[in-house]
Order: C-alpha cells, then sequence, then structure tokens
C-alpha cells in the first residue's frame, strides 16, 4: 500500500455495539487512500475482535492494543503509528 494522504485514528474502549458501524463507515467513504488506526484501550469486550475480522479482509486497518489509560493516551499511540501527512480523529 502507497502512503495514505489521511490516517483515521480511533481510540477504543468497549465498544462493541458500535465499532463495527464506525469502521464501515470509515471504508465506505469516497476517498480510499486512508489508514485506519484502531487503538484498543484495554476493551474487556469482544471490540478488538470485531475489528480484527474486518483487518483480515483490509489492508487500511492498523489494530494497536494497550493497556487501558484513557482516551488521550490512545490518541497518542495511535499518532505514533500513523503515517498520512493529515490526522482525524
Amino acid at each position: 500500500m502507497n502512503t495514505p494522504k489521511v490516517s483515521v485514528i480511533v481510540p477504543c474502549y468497549n465498544r462493541e455495539k458500535y465499532i463495527e458501524q464506525c469502521i464501515g463507515s470509515l471504508l465506505s467513504q469516497s476517498l480510499s487512500d486512508i489508514e485506519i488506526i484502531f487503538v484498543n484501550d484495554g476493551s474487556t469486550d469482544n471490540s478488538r475482535g470485531i475489528v480484527a475480522n474486518l483487518a483480515k479482509n483490509d489492508e487500511r486497518i492498523q489494530i494497536i492494543d494497550q493497556p487501558n489509560q484513557g482516551v488521550a493516551t490512545a490518541r497518542n499511540s495511535g499518532l505514533k503509528h500513523a503515517s498520512a501527512s493529515y490526522i482525524m480523529w
């Protein structure tokens, strides 16, 4: 994959009910030259598993795991892995 134009950082803590719709919405955008950085902030539900299944079929999805440290730390972790010139939360 070429360097994406936009990195979308998605911090997540126990959002299995909503995460599939969130990632699906990002994948269906008209700009396909993106990377989606999912930061699993110590979720204890199946949020990570749902994203991992979606990532099997789309190389634009990355997963970062960390212990629960809050949304600000999750965003900073995502920033460390972002490769695009533009960042979105």
